[in-house]
């Protein structure tokens, strides 16, 4: 007998989509279980049994794999973009992989960036109530008090919810530019030029540096390695995944 698992688990293990993701797809009517459209995520499947489609294609599991990446500026995280010129995915180059990039990095914002097809992982490691801690080295316009920098670390509303709690400390302080280092839990979209530009001081530049226990180092911008043995389960561990 194989697994039993909900369908949007499945789906994810395939690699053809996160977890969460793969809820709108199933819900859009593109999976089919033996033949018949499911619109449920949480419909039970068993894995090696069921035949489970996504446009028709089968989606059989895939060998796990991960990627760290240290994204260039103008590249796009994301697979799927019409109007991108450049994707995290194109700097990979693996056509017969389908891999997806965690969490987000805006357009112009560098640095690390894992990619995977573990939709179990990617998971964990992008929702906030993980707790996965992300490490950027931010450069904001002018010199920042005290004080405003203690009001980012308690948590500021941004469009109606306040932010988690972060820790920001000062590793540059001149009249033209500030130099910090963000330790975030959460990752909402343009979250720390947002939560600078309630402070009247315009973000200047981003690099994301740690996600979790990975760390960017000597990779070069656009260059992209495999994890490591002990990187991936330090990886697995943090997420919760055994």
């Amino acid at each position: 007998m194989g697994q039993k698992v909900r369908l949007q688990v499945a789906l994810a293990r395939s690699g053809f989509a996160s977890r969460r993701s793969a809820v709108e797809i199933i819900k859009s009517g593109r999976v089919k279980v033996d033949g018949k459209i499911i619109l449920k995520p949480g419909q039970r499947v068993e894995i090696g049994k069921d035949n489970i489609t996504l446009d028709n294609k089968s989606t059989c599991i895939q060998k796990k794999v991960y990627f760290l990446l240290n994204k260039p500026k103008d590249v796009v995280a994301t697979v799927r973009d019409k109007y991108a010129s450049r994707k995290v995915i194109d700097l990979i180059g693996c056509n017969s992989l389908r891999i997806y990039p965690i969490g987000r990095l805006d357009k112009d914002t560098t640095g690390l960036i894992i990619l995977t097809n573990d939709g179990e992982v990617a998971y964990r490691l992008s929702h906030p109530k993980f707790g996965i801690k992300k490490v950027y080295r931010v450069c904001v316009r002018g010199s920042i008090s005290p004080k405003a920098l203690k009001k980012l670390e308690n948590g500021v509303v941004l469009e109606g919810k306040k932010t988690f709690p972060c820790k920001i400390d000062l590793i540059a302080d001149e009249k033209s530019f500030s130099g910090l280092e963000i330790r975030l839990t959460e990752g909402r979209k343009r979250q720390i030029k947002k939560m600078f530009a309630m402070i009247r001081h315009p973000v200047l530049s981003i690099e994301r540096v740690a996600f979790g226990p990975l760390k960017l180092g000597q990779l070069k911008t656009g260059n992209w390695r495999r994890l490591t043995a002990k990187e991936l389960r330090a990886l697995r561990k943090a997420a919760g995944v055994i």
